[in-house]
């Protein structure tokens, strides 16, 4: 058996690719969304209530749809990381990446011996379909895609050096908490915010790396594609239940509805 095609990977080609965060913590839930056509789905493991059984249920869920997953890991963790690896995670997301120290620790955590510390599950995992990919060990980094979040000031004074890891293959901004560590909290549009989110897309663009972000505002995720983000998260699963079931109360009870949650991050 060949090693799994990494979608998400393959398709970072130059166009805008637009997802939807996954954070019921359902296969059901995420199932629906990959039949919607997002093209990238993130299935969170840091704000969502998604521990490893649940992800690999919504990765087996998603995988007959178009719609490639990405699955994001609560910290650094090697142990959690190879555990989400060994579950069929091809593209991986991490928060908070604050040096390129700590993103060529997880570049190390993503791989074998000798480049990594990675520990071989063999016939155990999805990962190698129960030892089918008889190549697995010597090619799994081929199809692998390590998203590296800056999300901090921290991140932004380093944001250079991360983006020029070997092994990292996208930068991703965090806006909610970049703003908030600047001290424009629920502001991303602040013209400081926004200076240092293209840095951030300035630095990964000049290492050759693709760009993503988090904008679920329409006039924000329309200027960062005009930018040229290579990917972005342009809707929230819980979001859209909670927008649209307002919405439709509204309409049989006027003046009801509670305040909507915020688009701005």
């Amino acid at each position: 058996m060949q090693l799994p095609r990494n979608p998400f990977k393959h398709a970072l080609d130059g166009q805008t690719r637009y997802g939807c965060w996954a954070g019921f913590g359902t296969a059901y839930a995420a199932e629906i969304l990959a039949t919607t056509g997002f093209d990238w789905l993130l299935i969170d493991g840091e704000h969502a209530p998604n521990p490893v059984p649940a992800v690999l249920g919504q990765l087996q869920a998603v995988a007959p749809y178009d719609s490639a997953p990405v699955v994001r890991a609560v910290n650094h963790d090697p142990a959690l990381i190879k555990r989400l690896l060994d579950i069929g995670t091809q593209t991986l997301m991490v928060p908070m990446v604050d040096t390129a120290e700590q993103a060529e620790a997880l570049v190390r955590a993503t791989r074998f011996p000798p480049q990594g510390i990675r520990g071989v599950g063999g016939g155990l995992t999805r990962a190698t379909r129960w030892d089918a990919v008889p190549d697995y060990i010597e090619t799994a980094h081929q199809e692998l895609c390590l998203i590296v979040q800056v999300e901090s000031p921290q991140g932004i004074d380093n944001v250079e050096a991360i983006a020029a890891v070997e092994g990292v293959d996208a930068v991703f901004v965090g806006p909610a908490d970049l703003s908030t560590g600047v001290g424009h909290i629920g502001n991303p549009g602040h013209p400081e915010v926004q200076a240092m989110i293209r840095r951030a897309f300035d630095a990964a663009q000049a290492a050759g790396k693709a760009t993503g972000i988090l904008a679920p505002a329409e006039q924000d995720a329309r200027r960062y594609a005009e930018w040229g983000f290579d990917f972005i998260a342009v809707g929230i699963d819980i979001s859209l239940l909670r927008q649209a079931a307002l919405q439709t109360l509204e309409r049989y009870k006027p003046g009801d509805s509670r305040a909507t949650p915020s688009a701005t991050y």
